[in-house]
């Protein structure tokens, strides 16, 4: 390993954090800072110079600059918020949403909890039917409230579930009730604004135009959930505050989200591309968040910064030269053995942030630290991070097949290249080819996965797509069979559960460098569930979302091989992840 250099960056708190950087790295960190410093970019990027970026529409997409100070102008109405739900006496708050508008929330719930009195706030951002009715299962819908967020109001996930969850909840509370457990986080004049008024939705609350989705987290795509759970909300928007203040000063080697941002950036230019999340299990749930900022950001015009969340940490020589830990590590509740492991990180020579959370209150600097860093990564790198080109082809994709069910009564119907043990096996025409060329026409599921991994090369990664019910058995096998990529590749990893994915790194996976390797795996649904309104279902929508995603991946070349499994999808799951430790042993 190259030699390394402690940098000491972003001032005092709030936002104190150490770098240890190999020398190549602090040099290039330490040249971008003064080039911000001598340009008084800092001082632009509070400007709104689009010239920072491509000189597009960036300057279209700062509002999540002074969003902070706007709701702490306004913030005694949280505590009105907080007290019409538990007037109302609602035991659960379900919240329907998809990338930046359930991310922060999710992150929210799963900190805070919920205070007494106040509901539990379940988010749900999944077609999966077996997913849909299992959250169902889990509230009483008399006494539930259903928040539809949504920035645009056209998101289909959401629009899918709100129809569903209205009729059910017409069904039980009776259709005079049901539109007074509504409400909808949206844009003005979105047409979820106008379905929540021809409803007759109990509220709506709003975003702003000029902040994108998942830039939104300070806005009330995450401050009204936070407000439903108790959360102190003056309290989390006062940390953001003290970061948004310390973020504008001019001196960029003492700004928490400036330097942080350079060191993204530059360690994105010099190769060190995969950013591995370490996270204090208090705020674990943070890196979701962080992963759709980061990639969706930055994946694009062949460029990305790959966030890795989630991946269990290794001893160091399991990792290549392309990595860049960040440990974000909470005060308040630290992990003894994530301690050790960094350090041994650091010891070892890999390039390693420390960025240190008091309590969980400072999630609120954390959200706006990041947005501002990555900002200046985005910068740095010379791309647009707030436009996000490639989501939308594969919700075109999407749409189409959902157009030829509704049309034709099913969806198109593929050969797969392999049937065994109930487990069917698929691949672009090109890919298959040379899959079949490397290993002299494999004919068994474990030859075509070991073809498939043997194509995975230094600066590569892993990337498991899954459009499965997301319960912890089935995380736990698929966090199995990434480690066993890990260790046997030594290749950076990471699972995404379909659809959210494709609001999150489905950006980095199309738009970003084709160094990417995929195993998607889709399944039968042993139920399905309606959509009201429309004439495909829940497994149906879903389905075509796999398929428009495989299909635009195949279009642009990556490397993706597809795995279907039968109704019965824990015990084939433990079969495809036998297979796969088999074909990388």
């Amino acid at each position: 390993m190259p030699k390394a250099e402690q940098l000491q960056l972003g001032g005092p708190a709030p936002g104190r954090y150490e770098a240890i950087l190999p020398e190549n790295l602090a040099r290039a960190v330490t040249q971008t800072l003064k080039d911000w410093r001598k340009a008084k970019k800092v001082a632009g990027l509070w400007a709104g110079d689009a010239r920072l970026w491509t000189g597009a529409d960036e300057a279209e997409w700062l509002g999540w600059l002074s969003i902070v100070d706007k709701q702490l102008a306004e913030a005694s109405r949280f505590a009105q918020i907080a007290a019409d739900a538990r007037s109302a006496r609602f035991t659960h708050v379900l919240l329907l949403g998809m990338g930046g508008s359930s991310l922060c929330p999710e992150v929210l719930s799963h900190t805070f909890g919920h205070a007494p009195n106040c509901p539990k706030l379940i988010v749900l951002d999944s077609t999966d039917p077996a997913q849909v009715k299992s959250v169902e299962g889990q509230l009483d819908l008399n006494r539930t409230l259903f928040i539809v967020s949504s920035k645009s109001g056209t998101t289909v996930e959401a629009d899918c579930l709100r129809r569903y969850f209205f009729a059910r909840a017409s069904d039980v509370a009776g259709a005079a009730k049901a539109p007074q457990q509504f409400a909808a986080i949206t844009d003005p004049g979105s047409p979820l604004d106008t379905a929540a008024r021809i409803n007759g939705f109990r509220r709506a609350f709003y975003g702003a135009r000029n902040i994108g989705g998942r830039f939104s987290a300070l806005s009330d795509f995450g401050m009204v959930p936070a407000a439903l759970i108790g959360v102190d909300v003056p309290k989390l928007l006062s940390r953001a505050s003290a970061m948004a203040r310390t973020c504008k000063r001019l001196a960029p080697e003492r700004n928490p989200g400036a330097a942080l941002g350079a060191i993204l950036g530059a360690a994105h230019n010099l190769g060190m591309n995969k950013l591995t999340l370490v996270i204090s299990p208090g705020i674990q749930r943070l890196g979701a968040w962080l992963e759709q900022l980061l990639a969706e950001s930055t994946g694009k015009d062949g460029k990305a910064i790959i966030p890795i969340e989630r991946e269990e940490l290794q001893e160091p020589d399991n990792y290549g030269p392309d990595r860049l830990f960040v440990y974000i590590r909470l005060a308040s509740a630290p992990d003894a053995a994530q301690d050790a492991a960094v350090t041994k990180l650091e010891e070892a020579g890999h390039p390693v942030v420390r960025i240190h959370v008091p309590d969980i209150y400072g999630l609120g600097a954390e959200f706006f630290r990041w947005e501002f860093a990555t900002a200046v990564a985005g910068a740095v790198i010379g791309i647009n991070p707030f436009n996000q080109p490639d989501v939308e082809s594969s919700k075109a994709a999407a749409r189409k097949f959902t157009a030829r069910f509704e049309e034709t009564g099913q969806l198109p119907a593929d050969t797969p290249l392999l049937e065994e043990a109930g487990l069917k096996l698929f691949a672009p025409q090109w890919y298959a080819s040379t899959l079949a060329r490397a290993q002299h026409a494999p004919k068994s599921l474990d030859a075509w996965l070991r073809a498939h991994f043997a194509q995975l090369c230094t600066g590569d990664y892993f990337a498991l797509l899954a459009f499965i019910q997301m319960t912890d058995q089935a995380e736990a096998l698929l966090q199995q069979m990434r480690l066993a990529v890990l260790k046997s590749k030594r290749v950076a990893t990471s699972i995404g559960f379909g659809p959210r994915y494709l609001h999150s790194t489905g950006q980095a996976h199309k738009g970003g460098p084709n160094t990417g390797l995929f195993l998607m795996i889709t399944c039968d649904d042993a139920l399905d569930l309606p959509v009201p309104g429309r004439k495909y279902s829940f497994g149906i929508l879903k389905a075509a979302q796999a398929c428009g995603d495989f299909e635009v991946l195949a279009a642009r070349n990556r490397r993706i091989l597809r795995v279907h499994l039968p109704a019965e999808v824990q015990p084939a799951l433990v079969r495809l992840r036998d297979t796969v430790l088999t074909a990388l042993s």
